[in-house]
């Protein structure tokens, strides 16, 4: 009886030490942790990023001639060059409105998708059409309802796309979202990258995807696959990107985000991240991860924002950062501010060391040779992790599985009948179910293969 009675006590000490442990680690976690070994950006890989901030913004406008956010010089759409602006009725609520921009002065072609509007319930309904691993995609799983939205952009703007690639051979497609846009936009450019012949046979380097305050949308052997066309920008302590909570419970939880948050900070403090890496429906921020750090821990104020980036399998943005600035960072204002600091301190270093063209154009060719390779060197840490899905690396940055499938595809399709197909109009949502599909029976081979 005597040690009944002191079993109350007991757990009272278990529980304060717990709940003490919990705070200490937390309170210690700042976002800086998140990237302190990631190299350091440079200039031009992230030049594209407070254009391509202010170019979402330029959804958001009634007039582009007379916008709301005045950019500054140099950032501004121009809207003789504005190819198509789509809003709410024009997507009938099934995708985010968006706009398609010719950018001349870049040679690029803009695909912007704006983030999510509180006030619409057709964005909830993006949302919240999902389950945890309920979509399982090219050899993983992605959010369903951010997928369906991809689809739709895709069927509405294919061939529009396609003529300017084919009228601008030497331009870039760039598809580029902010928050809710931003997982669409990454889901497009997965597709588009699975399919590129129905945009002309582009080639792979054509296309990229920029992921602002990106919402996490696919799991983590697609995430680190994508990484050599998808880049990711989080600013300082965003929760978005680092909540691996399902969309869908967020939002129903809106009025009491910071519950939901804080209960979520307990539950990863006491899962070990080897226990999320095996998990294969756990959704993460896709491709390569760019972070602005403009803040340090027990210190007040702002600092010149530093650019990290990294293509990281482990450690990828696996806990919430308990700030004040959690919700705020997560602004496509502040985003697209900070970005632009962060460049004019990037540019300023460079035109004080005078580096001369030829340099910086070998410096461009070595980043692109740094990147392939720490790329490659993330898919072969997938494989020593043990992370479901993911095989050794080829050298076209893709699992060898889902290489061999491609070909069996592609061999499909020059079969007699194919051409007559390709004639007509693609459907995008048959294409997506067409890979999903083929992800069914390749999951059913590589078992029977496995047992064997």
């Amino acid at each position: 009886m005597s040690v009944l009675c002191g079993l109350p006590p007991l757990l009272e000490c278990v529980y304060g030490v717990a709940c003490a442990r919990w705070a200490w680690k937390r309170c210690l976690h700042s976002a800086g942790h998140d990237s302190e070994n990631w190299s350091v950006a440079t200039a031009e890989e992230f030049e594209p990023v407070p254009r391509l901030c202010r170019y979402i913004l330029g959804v958001y406008e009634d007039d582009l001639r007379q916008p709301q956010w005045e950019p500054p010089e140099g950032y501004g759409i121009n809207p003789d060059c504005l190819i198509v602006k789509k809003n709410y009725p024009d997507t009938g609520g099934r995708a985010p409105p968006y706009l398609l921009y010719l950018d001349h002065d870049h040679a690029d072609i803009v695909l912007a998708i704006r983030g999510l509007n509180l006030a619409k319930e057709s964005d909830y309904a993006v949302l919240l059409d999902n389950k945890l691993g309920k979509r399982k995609f090219d050899g993983g799983y992605v959010h369903n309802g951010l997928l369906k939205a991809a689809g739709l952009v895709l069927n509405a703007e294919c061939e529009i796309m396609k003529q300017l690639l084919e009228k601008y051979p030497n331009y870039t497609l760039t598809v580029t979202g902010h928050s809710l846009g931003s997982g669409v936009a990454a889901l497009l450019t997965m597709v588009v990258a699975q399919n590129l012949d129905k945009l002309g046979n582009i080639d792979r380097k054509r296309i990229r995807c920029f992921a602002i305050a990106p919402a996490r949308c696919m799991s983590l052997n697609l995430a680190v696959r994508y990484a050599d066309v998808i880049n990711s920008i989080v600013l300082q302590d965003d929760f978005l990107p680092r909540t691996a909570t399902p969309l869908e419970d967020i939002f129903k939880s809106l009025f009491c985000l910071p519950c939901l948050l804080c209960l979520r900070c307990m539950r990863d403090t006491c899962i070990s991240e080897e226990k999320m890496l095996k998990d294969p429906r756990r959704l993460y921020a896709p491709g390569r991860l760019y972070h602005i750090v403009e803040r340090k821990p027990f210190r007040c104020g702002r600092f010149p924002p530093v650019v990290k980036t990294a293509v990281p399998v482990d450690g990828r943005f696996e806990h919430i950062v308990l700030s004040c600035n959690a919700t705020s960072d997560h602004a496509i204002i502040w985003i697209e501010r900070e970005a632009r600091r962060a460049l004019e301190l990037m540019q300023e270093r460079d035109h004080v060391k005078e580096i001369p063209a030829k340099q910086k154009m070998e410096r461009q060719q070595t980043l692109t040779r740094e990147h392939n390779e720490e790329h490659k060197a993330a898919l072969q840490r997938a494989v020593t992790l043990a992370v479901p899905h993911a095989f050794s690396p080829s050298h076209y940055g893709t699992f060898d599985e889902l290489e061999e499938e491609q070909s069996d595809t592609s061999v499909r399709d020059s079969s007699p009948g194919s051409s007559s197909r390709s004639k007509t109009k693609d459907n995008w949502d048959e294409l997506i179910e067409r890979l999903y599909e083929k992800d069914e029976s390749g999951h059913k081979i590589l078992i029977r293969s496995r047992s064997q």
